[in-house]
């Protein structure tokens, strides 16, 4: 029976009210550990849960910064000032939603957290108003509900930070601003000014942020530095961006090993500069698959190639596949296509990778998982 139809358990809590805070505690589960296995925790609504850094992705954030100071403009439900205030002597959290703004004070104040002041209101106006200097300044703008269908810019967020660089830099040397996935990098940095780092941050390699680390007056080209994070283990790789567009990757054919980057990396548009770094062959120049004869420890995943086949209808047939997973990269068909026509279910162990050749020809590329 539904608790909404149920009759109120707790007096002056109304079953719209528990629903609230059932629904957002289950989301909490594997997002936010420590709010959920802490008591008398209090949640916002689903949405703002799911809006939300994770613990994992906020741990990271706070490796970046150092110092006696933050003030985090666009506070939330508080999970990365939470995270902040373990690396910072005192953490200000402003946040515009007054309902909000008291649910992270009360939660703060179960869990411990002595060194963060909550703060009501716009974080620009109080970066206005305020005398006090800052070692960083956090940043997370919204997008604005009117820009949908538009190319994603970080003009269209509420704070809109490239309108307010020279404010913000008034009041910090240092700046971490958190955008979207969708952001393109590039669009980014081009919008921004004295840009030092772009971390592309990935979880359990599904891209979750974009984090740019600004510096007054820093001049020089920006850093990528991509982290896959999976089960606490965090697998890096760093480039420059100007130097990705004149990196030289060798190309050729499939050796004995096949290697598809992490989604991370992949984002990042470091496609020459992995290559390079790890001396490995690129199948084409469009397609992102790698290939050496010895096997390397790369950031992605990594198999052995079995069988390297010409796609025809006769050679899928002699495949003779009727499970297998399936990736496709520059190839006309969708897995799904694939899939339908060649009546292939997935799963198992097997790992077919449909792509293309130096000579434009099509591929199936048969492998099985490295043992690492």
């Amino acid at each position: 029976m539904s608790v909404l139809l149920q009759k109120p358990p707790f007096e002056g809590v109304s079953q719209k009210e528990l629903v609230t805070q059932l629904e957002a505690k289950k989301k909490s589960r594997d997002k936010l550990p420590t709010w959920f296995h802490s008591a008398n925790i209090y949640y916002p609504n689903k949405l703002h849960i799911e809006q939300t850094s994770s613990e994992a992705t906020a741990r990271y954030k706070a490796q970046m910064v150092s110092g006696k100071s933050l003030a985090d403009l666009t506070g939330g439900f508080g999970v990365d000032c939470y995270f902040f205030s373990e690396r910072m002597d005192a953490v200000t959290h402003c946040e515009i939603n007054p309902e909000l703004s008291e649910i992270a004070t009360h939660n703060f104040n179960i869990l411990g957290k002595e060194n963060i002041t909550c703060l009501v209101g716009d974080g620009m106006d109080f970066l206005k108003t305020t005398t006090q200097k800052f070692d960083w300044i956090y940043l997370d703008p919204s997008r604005r509900n009117d820009t949908k269908g538009k190319v994603f810019l970080l003009a269209d967020c509420l704070p809109n930070l490239p309108e307010n660089m020279d404010l913000v830099f008034q009041k910090t040397q240092n700046v971490l601003l958190k955008t979207s996935p969708l952001l393109d990098i590039k669009h980014g940095i081009s919008e921004l000014d004295h840009v030092k780092e772009v971390h592309v941050v990935a979880l359990n390699n599904e891209v979750k942020e974009l984090l740019f680390v600004l510096e007054k007056n820093f001049v020089g080209n920006s850093t990528v530095r991509t982290v896959n994070i999976i089960n606490g283990k965090e697998d890096k790789f760093d480039f420059v961006l100007e130097e990705e567009q004149h990196s030289i990757v060798a190309l050729g054919g499939p050796h004995t090993y096949l290697y598809e980057p992490n989604a991370a990396i992949l984002k990042s548009g470091g496609f020459k500069s992995i290559g390079a770094a790890y001396q490995l062959h690129k199948l084409h120049p469009h397609s992102h698959l790698y290939s050496s004869s010895g096997l390397m420890d790369f950031p992605g995943r990594s198999f052995v190639i079995e069988k390297v086949l010409p796609y025809s209808k006769g050679s899928m047939k002699a495949l003779g596949m009727a499970k297998a997973n399936i990736t496709t990269r520059n190839f006309p068909l969708s897995v799904a296509d694939i899939r339908k026509k060649h009546n292939i279910k997935d799963g198992g162990e097997t790992y077919l990778f449909f792509t293309k050749n130096l000579d434009e020809s099509l591929l199936v590329l048969q492998c099985s998982k490295t043992e690492a």
